[in-house]
């Protein structure tokens, strides 16, 4: 899948080739090593979390940062939290479907460096995440960060709990649209 713009996907220079001389194409196998980076580094956080605190425990680590043990049936804010159980399968299908999707990507677009390590974290917080709704029907969430000017967005200032899986797939989605901002600024 091209992406709009210049050949190559709208990198300067990413569509020329000369007479004689074709460009390697560039591995995707580094990004996947990214991707399983922040799956072990996920999947080793929850295991700890699993192993030293029960659900509900917390330890102030900061004025503003504790470590909890929470469980997310839902998604992204706990959205379909109570839900029943089926919003389980929803959300694993999903997640199988998107780290597919995006392995293709990978593939087809690995030397756009920015867009390639997007993806990357994406992938690797997604597969996170189904993992552990597949070994324990919920996402573990440990990372609790509060401040008092939060308070008229969330309860007593709490920010949603999250996990690395979840930090990975934010940083993966404005490292997105940052790539998309670079890109149409390069086709003017």
């Amino acid at each position: 899948m091209a992406r709009p713009g210049k050949p190559g996907g709208g990198r300067p220079g990413a569509g020329f080739k000369s007479a004689g001389f074709q460009p390697a194409a560039a591995s995707w196998l580094p990004w996947l090593a990214l991707a399983a980076i922040v799956l072990l580094a996920d999947q080793f956080t929850k295991v700890l979390i699993l192993g030293y605190y029960q659900l509900g425990d917390s330890t102030p680590v900061t004025t503003f940062f504790n470590v909890v043990r929470v469980h997310n049936s839902g998604a992204a804010f706990s959205f379909l939290a109570g839900s029943g159980g089926w919003q389980r399968w929803l959300f694993t299908g999903v997640g199988i479907a998107a780290a597919l999707l995006i392995v293709w990507m990978l593939k087809s677009h690995a030397g756009q460096k920015l867009f390639a390590f997007a993806l990357a974290l994406i992938l690797g917080g997604a597969l996170g995440n189904v993992i552990d709704r597949l070994l324990h029907g919920y996402v573990v969430d440990f990372l609790d960060f509060h401040w008092g000017w939060l308070a008229p967005l969330f309860a007593a200032g709490h920010f949603p709990v999250f996990n690395v899986a979840d930090a990975a797939i934010s940083v993966g989605a404005v490292c997105l649209i940052l790539d998309e901002l670079l890109r149409v600024r390069h086709t003017h």
